[in-house]
């Protein structure tokens, strides 16, 4: 027998469609280039702000959304390789590719900040490095795109993979944070901090706001302003 549960919490499941938006939006954006390149910029540090509030929401969030209920230890990956992984959360295959996909989008919109395109965009932080090394980093943002890309396309196989030869739905889960299990795994419940939610996100938008405003662009003094020249008494 099977019930539904609840696996996947509101603020988990807005973030995921909200990078998956922003990420198509950036290589759109970034793709055509032009006068897109502003959006790129700002889907860039939209992207940060998203990024922002997963880590923080991977340690304050509910159960599964935790990183420590589905770090994909050497175990975890011989145990579902055998067959013998019980969980309701991301299998230890899932969660190598979570981790993956976090951290090559963080390495892109890190390098991003400073990259420029010899036209008219820079990133928001451009000016705290030299023009060779934007120039570098700019060349690297482009590189790993390239391993985004792949992870990506197997992100997209494992789904096709698992409806066609698994007969397991992986979307509609994370549209409704439901999941159908046995009746005899015990699950956690996801219950929500709706006060913690709104405090990971004022975190991730003060983040994305400070950078992307250029708050931490060095700002040269004022300039001294002349005495003006005395006025002749007669």
């Amino acid at each position: 027998m099977t019930v539904s549960v609840q696996v996947w919490d509101l603020p988990l499941r807005l973030f995921h469609w909200l990078l998956a938006a922003a990420v198509a939006g950036a290589i759109i954006t970034g793709e055509i280039g032009g006068g897109l390149m502003d959006w790129h910029g700002r889907i860039g540090v939209l992207i940060l702000g998203l990024l922002v509030f997963r880590v923080i929401w991977g340690f304050a969030g509910t159960p599964h959304a935790r990183f420590g209920s589905f770090i994909p230890t050497p175990a975890k990956i011989a145990a579902y390789r055998k067959g013998q992984w019980q969980g309701h959360g991301h299998n230890p295959f899932g969660a190598l590719a979570v981790f993956a996909l976090l951290g090559i989008l963080a390495a892109l919109v890190g390098l991003g900040l400073f990259a420029n395109d010899d036209i008219a965009f820079h990133g928001p932080l451009f000016e705290l490095v030299d023009k060779s090394a934007s120039d570098s980093l700019t060349g690297w943002h482009a590189r790993i795109f390239n391993i985004l890309a792949v992870l990506i396309g197997l992100h997209l196989a494992a789904i096709v993979f698992y409806v066609r030869v698994k007969k397991q739905n992986l979307v509609i889960p994370m549209l409704t944070g439901r999941k159908i299990v046995p009746k005899d795994q015990p699950v956690q419940a996801a219950r929500l901090s709706v006060l913690r939610s709104v405090a990971v996100l004022a975190i991730a938008v003060a983040a994305a706001w400070t950078v992307g405003s250029g708050v931490l662009l060095p700002h040269p003094p004022p300039a001294a302003v002349a005495p003006a020249a005395a006025t002749p008494s007669w």
